[in-house]
């Protein structure tokens, strides 16, 4: 008997698979690539909803692109780990030389790459489209995106570990639009009313989206979103590794 490839090769297949089901899936892909694309184009082109100062599509783009993480890890992630747990994938991974952690890794993983394509192809029509993003806040903009993906697979993971499959479906769908429309990613916050404004600021949603807005407008670093970003992150791991379940 071979004995099994070593542990980030394993991670490494399982995350090129998990990639694969998820640009594979047509619903998966409108989440995570169409609507977001149409969102940014939509913004462009139209003045409502207002997005504050500064060049709209300048204010637009980082926020697609929050859009685009929250879609691919934590939309996406909790409806294929919801599925896959209802089909008993979770459970025979688990008991493979893969392992539990290298399952979750791989997961992380692809949901990294998904989110590289989609920053590229929404961050290219966004550049045709006049968006002139202040390259000093790149690397401010990748560690939002780091931390955002962590913050959201937890919460993906959280709700795909405790309910069944077809209550994540409806749950995580429900939340996407919710946090589109009032969550402080796409809209900011500052064009919300100040007491609901105030309330949204504690979301991780707003909390990427104010992050990438300054590091994408004005080059610079927003210590507390930051913040609120790793404490939902902390949180989340926490309750998920207590509270997740590998089968129905």
């Amino acid at each position: 008997m071979s004995a099994p490839a070593a542990a980030s090769a394993r991670v490494l297949g399982q995350a090129r698979f998990e990639a694969g089901t998820l640009l594979r899936n047509g619903e998966q892909l409108l989440v995570s690539l169409v609507l977001p694309l149409g969102a940014l184009v939509g913004l462009a082109f139209t003045s409502v909803p207002s997005l504050g100062e500064g060049r709209r599509i300048d204010v637009a783009t980082p926020g697609v692109l929050a859009l685009c993480v929250v879609s691919a890890a934590f939309t996406s992630q909790a409806i294929a780990t919801g599925f896959d747990r209802r089909a008993s994938v979770l459970r025979l991974l688990g008991t493979t030389p893969l392992g539990r952690g290298g399952l979750l890794g791989g997961k992380a993983l692809a949901t990294l790459g998904v989110e590289v394509l989609q920053w590229a192809v929404v961050g290219g029509v966004g550049l045709a489209l006049g968006w002139r993003p202040e390259v000093a806040g790149l690397p401010y903009a990748v560690l939002f995106l780091l931390v955002g993906t962590w913050a959201f697979v937890a919460l993906a993971l959280l709700l795909a570990g405790t309910l069944r499959a077809e209550g994540v479906l409806a749950v995580a769908n429900l939340v996407w639009v919710v946090l589109l429309v009032l969550g402080g990613v796409v809209v900011p916050r500052s064009q919300l009313p100040d007491t609901l404004a105030a309330v949204v600021g504690t979301l991780p949603s707003a909390a990427l989206g104010d992050g990438l807005r300054a590091a994408f407008v004005d080059g610079t670093f927003l210590a507390r979103p930051a913040i609120v970003l790793v404490a939902w992150a902390v949180v989340a791991t926490a309750l998920t590794a207590w509270t997740f379940r590998w089968s129905d």
